[in-house]
């Protein structure tokens, strides 16, 4: 029994140093300490002499030198050299573009919420506001949805010069080149507003994509000082208007496979033999191409003669191209799923330029990937988090007033259970994204390119938003299957699969970018591991690699105690932010940051450089880190917003989902490791109690579709910056907003009609005739009655739906090159 006792104690005791990561020198003298007790108290000289020849086996190699490193370490380093994973030359660029930020702390096992409550909130300046109170909005009020998508499937020719004038393209330019020089949350915003608009799928991108990847940001990053001062001033005001070519018909996601390529030679150019090169390109998909004076490029540069100096193959290049350059085609559009935003393929064949046109001048030949990664960081965080978000937010206002609005059996929608379902999703997701998009967008203010982020907002606002109208369109059913202008969503369900496909397919984002870049970006010992085997001096290698791994070994059994630990407790004690309302969040994903950590490592190990091939398992752990990293921006929006208790069944709903969508990744991981036992081992430790996490109840949803029903505080800082038009009262945003206040207010009133009815004082079927014998039998005074007639006309205008003559079925778009032309 004795023994027994002792060696639960050495066993509690190795648990405890492990769960508060103990140093080696610790975790000796505590275990030294320990066995001299239990040498002197409870054991016998055998027993004590051999439990002190293992003690003196086991930490005698772990902290001596001379042996631990020849005998240990050693093996150690030439293991992982062989299991390591092959990167290519792309790959190798896109771990080491971007930097870590909040998603490394998820990843350590031991998050910090200090750090993440002490981050400085994103805030406007009142140059930003005004921008968004005045011609963000100006702009908006310009565009009619229906016009743009089904008559002329373009802006009208006001809009095109509007966005010139007041420089939407201009966000990202410095003020000393004519920009606005706006910060990365005031880009965010504007496209979010510009994103819940209407016609927002055609709008957003116009606005967005000068001022992502493209010829502004590559240009400030990395060209020349004349090609700045030639090109910004000019792409500020719209002079000049940008695409970028990268996507071909062989290279989508596979964007290092282009076969786009540029020749060295001479050639002649404004009538002089010059050095330069020949241009052969097809590309697809390029947004504003149709209309672009100016084509960014890339490809990759062959120098087949030698006439540079150096290798033949130079990699991947970037250019601007003015397309008007005899050979370079351009003027055809896509149609992209009913948002006839300016899209269309380009193309040229042996097109001869200067070595002038490259982005950067000659230093910056074979450099186009690491540009193209280093900057795609940044836009991925802004540009379709921020427009799938503001798709979000407008189809929740939306639908939470029709589901007022819109009423059955004498009761309005949203009162029914199933309704209050897709409500309470809708609301919750849409909490979700708001919450994406301002934690990543902020991520840049504060100096990041976060890589890891950006992918994880780009796949999951734009998926969620997805979810948000696919929910909206079946609150709204019939009414938003008839298109015509009375339909304010059915437009953003369609074009909802743009978003989900575009820089970097959504499919491939989760299951090879979040957690390929990851696993490695994110771990606090991979990459300089990796770095340490890749060193050629031997002796450094192994120096480096000593200190590395011991720390890898004790960050791993911490992962390990800290796992089962708190798969006992919940988390219950660990490490939380201020607010006691949110602790329980804090510590639940303690938890899980730990077993993130611990199966992280367990796969890796087991499956080596395999692992990047076992997509489905990578997808899982990369659904892990992305629902952590969503519950934290909605912790961190909850403070952000001032921790309105009103708020709490939001942050609820988001959390407990998050949670629930975290336990199912990791029992997908261990049902599908390779490696049995290591599976079965890891499945104790994380679920030593089982699955605890549940989905969010039928109560909790109720509550929020209550909120997203209730005109107020709490539904305006779920739905920020929606577009609601002062201009135009029967757009349908303000009208539905009316409507919904006209039926919350006429509510009783309505009550004594269905009381009417069914006690017999009223026999009328019509809504309206019931309204009229209603008034003639004195059941309601004549201001009641009016008051009753002015809801039921508003009800109506918000359930009406078109209809059309055959003739008007037929798009009606001008057969001419389209009112840009002249706005151009």
């Amino acid at each position: 029994m004795i023994a027994l006792l002792w060696i639960v104690a050495f066993l509690a005791s190795f648990i405890a140093l492990a769960y508060r990561r103990a140093s080696l020198k610790t975790t000796t003298a505590a275990v030294g300490i320990l066995l001299i007790v239990c040498t002197v108290t409870s054991t016998g000289w055998l027993l004590g002499g051999l439990l002190w020849l293992a003690y003196a086996a086991i930490f005698g190699a772990l902290n001596i030198d001379a042996i631990r490193r020849p005998y240990l370490t050693r093996p150690a380093l030439e293991l992982f050299r062989r299991v390591l994973p092959t990167l290519s030359a792309t790959e190798r660029t896109a771990l080491e573009a971007g930097t870590v930020w909040w998603e490394g702390e998820l990843f350590s096992g031991l998050p910090n919420w200090r750090r993440l409550e002490e981050l400085p909130p994103a805030e406007l300046s009142e140059q930003e506001q005004a921008f968004l109170d005045g011609p963000v909005q100006t702009l908006l009020d310009m565009c009619d949805e229906w016009q743009i998508t089904h008559e002329e499937a373009d802006l009208p020719a006001e809009a095109w010069q509007y966005i010139k004038d007041h420089k939407f393209w201009a966000m990202i330019i410095p003020k000393r080149y004519g920009g606005l020089e706006f910060s990365a949350y005031a880009h965010s915003c504007v496209l979010a507003k510009v994103g819940s608009g209407p016609a927002g799928g055609t709008l957003g991108p116009i606005v967005a994509v000068p001022n992502s990847l493209g010829p502004a940001e590559l240009l400030m990053h990395y060209g020349t000082e004349p090609q700045r001062d030639h090109y910004l001033p000019r792409l500020a005001v719209g002079t000049e208007i940008p695409c970028f070519g990268l996507t071909s018909p062989f290279a989508g996601s596979d964007a290092g496979a282009i076969p786009d390529r540029g020749v060295v030679c001479h050639g002649e150019w404004q009538g002089e033999q010059i050095l330069g090169m020949k241009l052969t390109w097809n590309k697809r998909y390029i947004t504003l191409a149709p209309i672009a004076t100016v084509l960014g490029l890339a490809f990759k540069m062959y120098d087949p003669d030698g006439l540079l100096g150096g290798e033949a193959e130079l990699g991947v290049t970037c250019a601007l191209i003015p397309t008007d350059t005899p050979g370079c085609h351009t003027g055809r559009r896509h149609f992209p799923a009913s948002a006839p935003f300016q899209n269309g393929p380009t193309w040229g064949t042996e097109v001869f330029v200067p070595l002038d046109y490259i982005i950067g001048g000659r230093e910056m030949i074979g450099q186009g990937w690491r540009m193209l990664m280093e900057c795609l960081s940044v836009g991925r965080s802004i540009s379709l988090p921020s427009g799938s978000t503001g798709d979000a937010i407008a189809n929740a206002r939306l639908t939470g007033a029709y589901a007022v609005t819109r009423r059955q059996f004498d009761i309005s929608i949203g009162q029914f259970e199933g309704v209050a379902e897709a409500l309470a999703r809708i609301g919750g997701k849409t909490y979700a994204c708001e919450s994406l998009r301002r934690f990543t967008a902020n991520a840049v203010d504060l100096g990041e390119k976060p890589s890891v982020a950006s992918a994880i907002a780009k796949y999951h606002v734009t998926t969620l938003a997805q979810d948000v109208a696919k929910d909206a369109m079946d609150v709204h059913a019939g009414k938003a299957v008839m298109l015509g202008p009375s339909n304010p969503i059915a437009r953003s369900f369609q074009a909802a699969p743009v978003n989900i496909t575009v820089e970097g397919a959504n499919i491939l984002t989760r299951s090879m970018m979040i957690y390929g870049q990851g696993a490695i970006r994110c771990h606090p010992y991979v990459l300089d591991e990796i770095e340490a085997a890749n060193n050629r001096d031997q002796t450094k290698a192994l120096d480096v690699f000593d200190d590395l791994l011991y720390r890898h070994i004790g960050h791993d059994l911490s992962a390990a105690a800290r796992s089962l630990v708190m798969g006992f407790t919940g988390g219950l004690g660990s490490a939380a932010g201020h607010n006691t309302q949110l602790a329980p969040y804090y510590q639940a994903m303690n938890r899980y940051s730990a077993n993130l950590a611990l199966l992280s490592d367990i796969a890796m190990a087991t499956l080596g450089g395999t692992l990047k091939f076992r997509e489905s398992i990578s997808a899982r752990l990369g659904d892990v880190l992305s629902n952590l990293y969503i519950a934290s921006a909605t912790l961190k929006r909850f403070i952000e917003d001032g921790e309105h208790a009103e708020d709490l069944p939001l942050v609820a709903w988001v959390c407990e989902t998050a949670f629930a969508e975290i336990e199912s990744a990791l029992a997908g991981v261990l049902r599908h490791l390779p490696n049995r036992p290591a599976a079965v081992v890891a499945g104790l430790l994380i679920f030593p109690l089982g699955r605890t996490a549940r989905l969010p109840s039928d109560g909790l949803g109720r509550r929020i579709a209550r909120l997203l029903q209730t005109p107020g505080a709490v539904r305006d800082r779920l739905t920020p910056r929606c577009y609601i038009s002062q201009a135009r009262p029967d757009s349908a945003p303000a009208l539905f907003e009316r409507a919904m206040a006209a039926t919350l207010d006429t509510a009783e009133l309505h009550k004594t009609l269905v009381k009417a009815r069914k006690t017999g004082d009223l026999d009328a079927d019509h809504p309206r005739e019931q309204i009229d014998q209603a008034e003639q039998r004195q059941l309601l005074s004549a201001n009641d009655a009016e008051r009753l007639r002015q809801a039921f006309d508003l009800q109506m205008a918000v359930i009406r739906v078109d209809d059309f003559d055959p003739e008007e079925m037929r798009s009606r778009t001008k057969k001419k090159n389209g009112p840009q032309a002249d706005a151009a």
